[in-house]
């Protein structure tokens, strides 16, 4: 497989993104949407081991509105005030709505490369509700969407994941850590609801004993077992969806 940093035009200006294509060309693709520590080497692995599978898979810078930031490192960059307050201020700065944008120039890019075909998103942390936000923008193109350990997917604000479920006609998965306050039983239970009301074909799956954060291997929550569990459901549920 190859792996390239290319540059994407959006309506806000460029996002750089990696792209990692199979060995063999495919026509199906996969977004994978960061967490809140930005495109790094542990979310490049991920996408390698996808392409492995025969996908096309970008990785997109979603802070690309803000310049130059970090690098962090996931294991410490939350201990300490100052960069807690710029990567929080990164994610509360870049919106849904924003995202949802973006996402059609991450689709022309992956169709400019080759994947024609049906895509697929998962995202983790910030980058759950993203992906589920996307299926429901793009319901033609966006045929799966998985989350994992993905933050306020049911709450109250008015972009939350939950609210546009009739409009997703993807399958869509949701692992969830075993304790998680970004996604408490309460937002489980309220978006289990709004998926099952819109007919939408779907799992949530919690992951016992996994803190938010446990499939990324550079997170000092990583969890080995847990994330291998991880890659079993995704790697099945692409499997089955994506052509």
């Amino acid at each position: 497989m190859t792996m390239r940093e290319i540059e994407i035009k959006t309506e806000d200006g460029t996002a750089k993104a990696a792209l990692v294509l199979p060995v063999t060309a495919s026509k199906a693709g996969v977004i994978l949407y960061m967490d809140a520590f930005g495109p790094r080497a542990a979310l490049y692995e991920m996408a390698e081991r996808l392409a492995g599978e025969g996908y096309a898979v970008l990785v997109p810078d979603l802070f690309y509105r803000f310049g130059a930031y970090g690098p962090y490192d996931a294991k410490t960059a939350f201990s300490d005030e100052k960069l807690r307050a710029e990567i929080m201020g990164m994610v509360g700065g870049t919106t849904q709505e924003m995202t949802q944008r973006d996402t059609a120039a991450f689709l022309e890019a992956l169709s400019e490369n080759g994947a024609t075909g049906s895509i697929g998103a998962v995202g983790y942390c910030m980058g759950g509700g993203r992906a589920l936000n996307a299926a429901a923008t793009y319901p033609d193109r966006i045929v799966a969407a998985a989350s994992f350990h993905g933050g306020r997917l049911a709450s109250d604000a008015p972009d939350s994941p939950h609210n546009n479920a009739a409009k997703i006609k993807a399958r869509v998965y949701v692992g969830t850590a075993g304790v998680d306050g970004s996604f408490p039983p309460e937002q489980s239970g309220r978006l289990a609801e709004a998926l099952r009301i819109a007919g939408v074909d779907h799992i949530i799956e919690n992951y016992v004993g996994s803190d938010h954060g446990w499939c990324i291997a550079d997170h000092g929550v990583y969890n080995e077992k847990g994330a291998e569990r991880h890659w079993s459901r995704l790697t099945t549920f692409f499997a089955e969806t994506l052509r």
